[in-house]
C-alpha cells in the first residue's frame, strides 16, 4: 500500500520520531509485509506505546492475584467488577493523568476525571463516587502553586458539573515531584449483576456507531506523550492535552446507560488514550472480530482533519458502540433525543482485520490481534540502586526536647496539615450516598435500600517505596486494609496506579519489579485480588525520576453503616486504647524527613500476619458496635494520630504512654487507637488479647487539651491551638 492523501513517506527516522524503536518498526513491517502508511504508523505507535500496551510491565503484572470469591471481572476490561451482594456489583478502576496535568493542570486533571468516569459507565454501571491521589512538589518550586491550583480546580469543576462526588483520596508534597506531579483518579460505579456490559465487539455486519462530541485536534499523540519522559521543552506539548466538557460528559453518560437498558447495543467503548484507534482495535480484539471504518462519516469539530489525525485524536466525551444489526435506529434515536451527535461510521467484519477508508481510498489495512494483543513485551534489565545500602543505613534519631513543640511543627506542614482547602472545592455529598467523606481513614457510601455500604481508601508512602519498594508496596496494601478496617469494611478488591520513572533505567525497572512483588505479597496475605489498574512510566524530567509511587485504591463491604465509629474522639470519658506494639522505627519517617531533612533507613517492617489480626479485630469491634473511635497510626506515628483524633471533634485527652518522647513519632505499622465506653473497655481489651493483638489502656477522653506524659516528658497542647495550626497549614503555605 502506498502513501495516500499527500501523507509523508514512512521510514525508520519517522518511526523513531513517533516513539517506535528500530526493532519495533521492523516488526510492524514484517506483520504487514510492507512499509506501513503514515496512518498505519500512527496507529501502531499509539497501540504499542507504553501507555496502551504495558510492554515493560506486563511481565511483572502477571504476578498479581486477580481472582477471588467476589471477582466477576478482573484486569483486561475498562474496569474491574466485584459482587457486593443482593444482586449488585461494584465497578471500579484507577487511572493516571500525570503528564497532561503537568503540562496543563486544569484540563489535564479535569479530563482525567472524565476518562475514569467513562471507564465505569461503559461497563453499564452508574458512577457514584471518585477518589483522587495527588502528589505535588515543594510548594515553592517553580510553577507548583499554579499546578496545585489548576489540578484541584480541574478535579472539582469536572466532578461537580457531572454530579459525581469526590469522597476521599490523599495529597502529599515532596521535592521528588517538583518536575513531575502525579494525578491519579479513581471512580466507582454500581450496577445490577445481570446488567453488566463488556466492550467486546461481535457479529459480522453489526454497525459501529460514533456518539458524543465531535473530533478535533486536541489530544493527538496523547498516548505517546504519556509514554516518554519530559525535557526542557515539555511546555511545548500543551497541544497534546485534551479539553474536557463535563456537561457533555453528563449527557453522554445518561444516553449510554439508556442505550444499555434497551439491549440494542452489543458493546460500548469510550475513546480514551489513542482515541478511535484504541477503542476500535481493543473492542474488536476482545471479540475476535475485524472492522471496517469510513472516516468520512466521523463528525468533525474542524475541517480538513487527516485520517491520521482522526484516528489518533483524543477529543473527549466520545463513545464507540456496536449495535445489533437492524436495531441501530433505536440507538441513534436515544442519542439524538439527548441532543448528541451520532453517526454510523463502520461495521464489524469476520476477518480479524482493520480496514480504514477515507476519501474513497484505503488508508490502513492491518491485522488486529498482532497490534492490540501481541504488542512487544520486554523484560527490562534490572539493577539495585548503587546508593541503596547507604540510604538504608539506620538514621540517627534526635530526642525532642519538647515533644509538644515538635507535634505543632509537624502539624504545621502541608504534608501533615489538614487538606480541607482541597476537598472543600469538591462536592462530596451529591447523590446523597456519602456516609463518611474526606478527612477520615476511609470514605463510606451507603447502598440505598439497605443498611449496607462500601468503604473506599487510597494509600501509598512513596518515601518508604524509595527506601525499599517491596516493603513499600506491601505497606500500601496493609495500610489500605487497616484504613478500611477502621470503618468496619472487609476488602473485596483493589485497583492500582503504578507511577514510576523510565523503565529503560535498570534501577527504575528494579523498583517496579520489587514494588509489584510487595503488593502481590500483601494481596495474597489479605486475600484481596487486583481487579484493574494502570501503569504510568516515564515520570521523569531530564533524567530525574519521581519516587516510586504505587498507589493502591481498595474497596470493602460493610454490613451496616448506621453506627460506624468516627476517626476522632466523640465522647468525654471514653477510654483510649492503643492497639499494636511500637518497635521504634524511623526509616523514612515524617519526623526525620519534615523536621531534619533526612530520608534514610529501612522503612518500618510490614508484619502481614499482625496486620491481618489487627484488621480482623477492628472489623469485629465495629460490627459489634463496641467502639466510638477508630483511627490508624501512619505518617507521624502516635503523636499525629492522637492530634488528628483530638482536632477532629474538639475534645482533648489525658494520657500516659510508656515510651521515650521520640517514640511518639515512630511509624511502626499494624497499630491503631480506639476509644470505647468505660464499661466496655475490659471486654474490648479481652477481645484484643484473644486475637493476639497487643493492647494497652493509655488514658481517657476529656478536657480541652491534648495532655500526654511519657518518660518524664509532657505534652500539654490546647486542642483549639492545635486545630488552628493544623487547619491553616496548607492555605498559609499556599499564601491563600
Amino acid at each position: 500500500m502506498s502513501a495516500t492523501r499527500n501523507e509523508p513517506p514512512v521510514d525508520i527516522d519517522l518511526a523513531k520520531a513517533q516513539g517506535l524503536a528500530e526493532d519495533e518498526y521492523g516488526q510492524i513491517c514484517d506483520i504487514l509485509g510492507r512499509v506501513p502508511t503514515y496512518t498505519e504508523l500512527g496507529i501502531t505507535s499509539a497501540l504499542w506505546s507504553e501507555h496502551c500496551s504495558y510492554k515493560s510491565s506486563k511481565v511483572y503484572l502477571r504476578e498479581f492475584p486477580t481472582e477471588g470469591e467476589h471477582v466477576l471481572q478482573g484486569p483486561g476490561e475498562n474496569a474491574g467488577i466485584v459482587d457486593i451482594g443482593d444482586g449488585w456489583v461494584a465497578v471500579f478502576k484507577m487511572e493516571s493523568h500525570n503528564h497532561p496535568s503537568f503540562i496543563e493542570p486544569y484540563q489535564g486533571a479535569a479530563t482525567g476525571v472524565g476518562g475514569i468516569l467513562r471507564d465505569i459507565f461503559t461497563m453499564g454501571a452508574r458512577p457514584v463516587a471518585c477518589l483522587d491521589a495527588l502528589r505535588f512538589g515543594d510548594i515553592d518550586a517553580p510553577r507548583m502553586r499554579y499546578l496545585i491550583d489548576g489540578v484541584v480546580r480541574g478535579i472539582g469543576d469536572y466532578g461537580n458539573c457531572v454530579g459525581i462526588p469526590t469522597v476521599g483520596g490523599e495529597t502529599s508534597f515532596h521535592s521528588g515531584y517538583n518536575e513531575n506531579i502525579l494525578v491519579n483518579a479513581f471512580a466507582l460505579g454500581l450496577a445490577r449483576r445481570d446488567r453488566i456490559f463488556h466492550a467486546r465487539a461481535s457479529g459480522a455486519g453489526n454497525p459501529m456507531l460514533y456518539a458524543g462530541s465531535a473530533t478535533g485536534r486536541d489530544g493527538i499523540h496523547g498516548a505517546t506523550m504519556a509514554s516518554e519522559a519530559f525535557g526542557s521543552e515539555s511546555e511545548s506539548k500543551r497541544p497534546t492535552v485534551q479539553v474536557g466538557d463535563p456537561f457533555a460528559e453528563k449527557i453522554v453518560l445518561e444516553a449510554c446507560l439508556e442505550v444499555m437498558r434497551t439491549d440494542a447495543a452489543v458493546a460500548v467503548q469510550d475513546m480514551g488514550a489513542a482515541g478511535l484507534t484504541s477503542s476500535a482495535f481493543e473492542m474488536a480484539d476482545r471479540g475476535g472480530v475485524g472492522f471496517r471504518l469510513n472516516l468520512d462519516r466521523v463528525p468533525l469539530r474542524e475541517p480538513n482533519l487527516s485520517p491520521y489525525e482522526i484516528m489518533l485524536s483524543e477529543s473527549q466525551e466520545r463513545m464507540l458502540l456496536v449495535a445489533h444489526r437492524g436495531r441501530q435506529e433505536e440507538v441513534v434515536k436515544i442519542f439524538e433525543r439527548w441532543g448528541l451527535e451520532v453517526a454510523e461510521i463502520g461495521e464489524i467484519t469476520s476477518d480479524g482485520r482493520a480496514q480504514i477508508l477515507a476519501g474513497g481510498e484505503e488508508v490502513a489495512s492491518m491485522p488486529i490481534s498482532p497490534l492490540a494483543a501481541n504488542a512487544p513485551m520486554y523484560r527490562r534489565p534490572v539493577a539495585v540502586p548503587s546508593d541503596l545500602a547507604a540510604r538504608q543505613e539506620p538514621p540517627e534519631v534526635p530526642e525532642p526536647s519538647d515533644p509538644g513543640t515538635v507535634l505543632e511543627r509537624l502539624l504545621d506542614t502541608p504534608e501533615l496539615g489538614c487538606k480541607s482547602w482541597i476537598w472543600r472545592q469538591y462536592d462530596h455529598t451529591v447523590r446523597t450516598n456519602t456516609v463518611i467523606g474526606p478527612g477520615g481513614d476511609a470514605a463510606v457510601l451507603v447502598l440505598k435500600g439497605s443498611t449496607g455500604g462500601l468503604g473506599l481508601t487510597s494509600d501509598v508512602n512513596p518515601v518508604y517505596c524509595s527506601l525499599d519498594p517491596a516493603t513499600g508496596g506491601a505497606q500500601a496494601v496493609a495500610e489500605a486494609v487497616r484504613n478500611l478496617a477502621c470503618v468496619g469494611a472487609k476488602p473485596v478488591g483493589l485497583t492500582d496506579c503504578l507511577n514510576f520513572g523510565n523503565p529503560e533505567n535498570p534501577e527504575v525497572s528494579w523498583q517496579f519489579r520489587e514494588a509489584v512483588r510487595g503488593i502481590s505479597a500483601g494481596c495474597r496475605a489479605f486475600d484481596v485480588p487486583v481487579i484493574s489498574g494502570n501503569v504510568s512510566f516515564y515520570n521523569e524530567t531530564e533524567g530525574r525520576s519521581i519516587p516510586p509511587t504505587p498507589t493502591i485504591a481498595m474497596v470493602g463491604v460493610i454490613a451496616d453503616v448506621r453506627n460506624l465509629p468516627a476517626a476522632h474522639f466523640t465522647a468525654v470519658g471514653d477510654r483510649v486504647l492503643l492497639l499494636g506494639q511500637d518497635a521504634n522505627e524511623f526509616g523514612g519517617s515524617a519526623y526525620l524527613r519534615l523536621l531534619y531533612g533526612v530520608e534514610q533507613g529501612a522503612p518500618p517492617k510490614v508484619d502481614l500476619e499482625a496486620e491481618s489480626r489487627l484488621a480482623g479485630l477492628l472489623r469485629f469491634l465495629v460490627s459489634d458496635e463496641r467502639i466510638h473511635t477508630a483511627h490508624d497510626l501512619a505518617e507521624g506515628g502516635l503523636g499525629i494520630a492522637l492530634a488528628e483524633a483530638c482536632v477532629g471533634g474538639g475534645l482533648g485527652v489525658d494520657l500516659e504512654i510508656d515510651c521515650q518522647p521520640h517514640q511518639l513519632f515512630s511509624e511502626t505499622q499494624a497499630r491503631a487507637i480506639v476509644a470505647v465506653a468505660p464499661n466496655t473497655a475490659e471486654q474490648v481489651m479481652a477481645e484484643a488479647e484473644k486475637r493476639d493483638v497487643p493492647v494497652v489502656d493509655v488514658g481517657a477522653v476529656g478536657g480541652t487539651a491534648l495532655k500526654l506524659r511519657c518518660d518524664g516528658a509532657v505534652v500539654n497542647s490546647e486542642v483549639e491551638e492545635l486545630h488552628r495550626i493544623w487547619s491553616t497549614a496548607l492555605p498559609r503555605a499556599l499564601e491563600m
